[in-house]
């Protein structure tokens, strides 16, 4: 399928249906991995015309998306990022954990958003803010391809830095998704204080069974499941 970029129309359809003259754009990265954060960008980019080649951040190549992240953090109106860490995610659920931090980082924005466009199908945000979900958003939507791709690359770093305490995990290159090394490093080695203790790969871990947490809700068990089978990596 040929590529066809992002586009401002749901963000005009925003500002004519509701008023809104300031749109945020927000997606997150880090939903289905084993360790790291959960991390949401909430982006503003006013209707200006985008960088060449803004898409969804997994459809770019590494040297692709950080170039264009690199662009896109002077380009954008303004942006921030919320984090929620392993630990509250192990305590809240990922429902409430992406909640977090999506408010975390609207709420660091320099100016106050009339409205939210959501990547995905599920609200996850709620009040008090006005939210537009848009599947594949990160693809279609101009302000929410800039968040997705700000978000990637910068918990790609922090990824990369927590790598360096744990080299054997391999953070820098698996940024805390499954992969053959992270799982090997796992069953020798243990959670690191930066894995998620709900997560079920610890059921096929014997040796460190005991430090398992409860199990989330079934609707977060969900979300964990795609992150196993490698998507948003």
């Amino acid at each position: 399928m040929p590529y066809q970029p992002p586009t401002h129309s749901v963000e005009r359809s925003l500002r004519a249906t509701t008023g809104a003259k300031i749109v945020a754009g927000v997606d997150e990265v880090g939903r289905g991995a084993w360790a790291g954060p959960v991390t949401v960008c909430a982006a503003v980019t006013g209707l200006r015309r985008p960088p060449e080649g803004l898409t969804d951040s997994k459809l770019l190549t590494l040297k692709r998306r950080t170039a264009l992240a690199e662009e896109l953090e002077s380009w954008v109106t303004a942006y921030a990022l919320g984090h929620s860490s392993p630990q509250e995610i192990d305590e809240l659920g990922m429902t409430a954990a992406l909640r977090l931090a999506a408010n975390r980082a609207l709420e660091a924005l320099p100016v106050r958003p009339d409205a939210v466009i959501l990547d995905g199908k599920h609200d996850y945000l709620g009040a008090p803010w006005k939210v537009r979900t848009v599947i594949k958003g990160d693809q279609s939507c101009v302000v929410v391809s800039a968040a997705s791709v700000i978000a990637k690359v910068r918990r790609d770093a922090m990824m990369a830095e927590l790598g360096e305490e744990h080299a054997d995990f391999r953070f820098g290159d698996n940024a805390g998704y499954p992969s053959p090394v992270h799982r090997a490093a796992l069953e020798k080695l243990g959670p690191t204080p930066y894995h998620r203790l709900s997560w079920s790969y610890l059921d096929a871990l014997p040796r460190w069974q005991h430090l398992k947490r409860a199990r989330i809700s079934p609707d977060d068990m969900a979300l964990e499941a795609g992150g196993q089978l490698g998507f948003d990596f």
